[in-house]
């Protein structure tokens, strides 16, 4: 059998029109969801169509659950609504309102008389639910049983009510009001007496998440309990839905997307868009308005540099290691930032530990300033030993100098490294909008500052 890797050959035997394509489906009819999910990732619409066709109904909607939302939604713009629905029926429900969210108002109330009345009162019910929220990632595909029942008439109520295999890891106690009582595990009711009751063997020790609770603090939960799934409740306790490990690793890579987008000064977008996916027009937007503000600010650097443009034309050396000073600075900047930044989003450290951050912070730049420093003593003598120095100077001294002013430089730009995110925390905004270009441009003003200040210093 051919691997899925080979996009283009599966691509190439869909489209022909002989027996090659025939046998091409019925190997697609054997293959794990995932896999024929990523070939109908690069089918055009009608090929898509063929392959999804060649499936079970329950089977098409897993499939299509592995597509990104934007070849879903333009799956769902060139075929009929009588025949996306079908589809739609048969996805998870936490897809399946994903993809209902992101369709245009016009586009969702079209769909929705073709949807059965069940399918369409969930979909309506889920999306209600903010994105943000636990209610918009949840899924109410779950198994749930009574306490007053055996273990064998649990088995008999899971049988009818049917949920997909992918629910079965946890059967949640409920009363009749739905309100949770508990959990078990299939593996605990298939192993006991079928006489035994279920209030024998529940587990009322078990960990929940509430219904409006954001999705980054629902996933984190899952990963600290190293939970399968975890039940979402709302204040009266009653069970809602759940929201399963994958859906949290989902929400885990999204956030961290959004916040190396923003750390790096691109505008995060509404949604997590494939980079081949997203138009020049949409890449531009993303990332102009935090580069055109920092080179606005950037005019700074310009000022400072025009103010001692007579001591650079005077010692036309400092010229020469004005980069590499303003580089430093921007390196150690940025990485005390990515420290600070990486700790707060673990829990490692909070707004409490600010002055344990910035001495540790401060005892780290001293050492690195020495290492640095040196580093920069004898690049300058190797490189410059025959530059042409006005006689007043000489290299050693000026090397010297320089290094000195490196050394300032690395630690007051780990210090702005390390303050900056715990400042934007401290005034209610995201820590990881202290973006690098914004720490670059920062550094680069008060390097530039403090490189004139030692010239000054020292050879002025």
């Amino acid at each position: 059998m051919q691997k899925v890797q080979d996009i283009d050959r599966w691509l190439e035997q869909l489209a022909s029109k002989g027996h090659e394509r025939e046998i091409a489906l019925q190997f697609i009819k054997n293959m794990p969801v995932a896999e024929v999910g990523e070939i109908l990732q690069h089918l055009d619409n009608e090929l898509a169509v063929d392959v999804l066709s060649t499936l079970q109904p329950s089977l098409q909607g897993l499939v299509f659950a592995e597509l990104d939302i934007a070849r879903a939604i333009d799956f769902f713009h060139h075929v009929s609504k009588r025949r996306f629905a079908i589809i739609f029926e048969n996805i998870p429900s936490d897809t399946r309102a994903d993809i209902f969210q992101h369709l245009l108002k016009e586009d969702q109330t079209a769909l929705l008389p073709y949807l059965k009345k069940a399918t369409r009162e969930n979909v309506l019910h889920l999306s209600a639910y903010p994105p943000e929220s636990a209610g918009g990632i949840m899924s109410t595909d779950f198994a749930n049983i009574e306490e007053a029942l055996t273990c064998s008439e649990a088995i008999d109520k899971i049988r009818s009510d049917a949920p997909s295999n992918k629910m079965l890891y946890n059967i949640y106690v409920v009363d009749d009001d739905m309100k949770l009582l508990g959990v078990l595990s299939l593996k605990d009711v298939v192993l006991a007496s079928p006489t035994t009751p279920v209030s024998n063997i529940v587990n009322r020790e078990l960990v929940f998440a509430y219904i409006d609770e954001d999705r980054e603090v629902v996933a984190e939960r899952i990963e600290k309990y190293e939970l399968v799934a975890i039940p979402i409740i709302n204040n009266d306790m009653q069970l809602l839905g759940i929201v399963l490990q994958d859906d949290a690793i989902d929400v885990i890579r999204a956030e961290q997307t959004e916040d190396m987008e923003k750390f790096m000064g691109i505008v995060p977008g509404k949604e997590v868009l494939n980079y081949a996916q997203t138009s020049v027009l949409d890449h531009f937007k993303k990332r102009v308005v935090w580069l055109s503000t920092l080179a606005v600010i950037g005019l700074l650097s310009g000022m400072i540099i025009h103010k001692y443009e007579e001591a650079m034309s005077a010692l036309i050396i400092l010229a020469l290691y004005m980069p590499m000073v303003a580089d430093t600075g921007g390196n150690t900047g940025s990485q005390a930032a990515t420290v600070v930044i990486r700790a707060m989003a673990l829990g490692q450290i909070s707004l409490k530990n600010w002055f344990f951050v910035i001495f540790k912070e401060l005892r780290i730049s001293l050492l690195l300033a020495l290492v640095l420093g040196v580093i920069a003593f004898g690049k300058i003598l190797f490189l410059s030993w025959e530059t042409d120095i006005p006689a007043a100077y000489n290299l050693f001294y000026i090397a010297t100098g320089i290094s000195f002013a490196l050394s300032i430089q690395v630690i007051t730009s780990t210090i702005i490294g390390a303050s900056l995110p715990l400042i934007v925390k401290k005034f209610g905004g995201d820590p990881a909008v202290a973006a690098s270009p914004a720490i670059t441009t920062l550094v680069d003003v008060t390097g530039l500052l403090i490189y004139f200040g030692m010239a000054t210093l020292f050879f002025f």
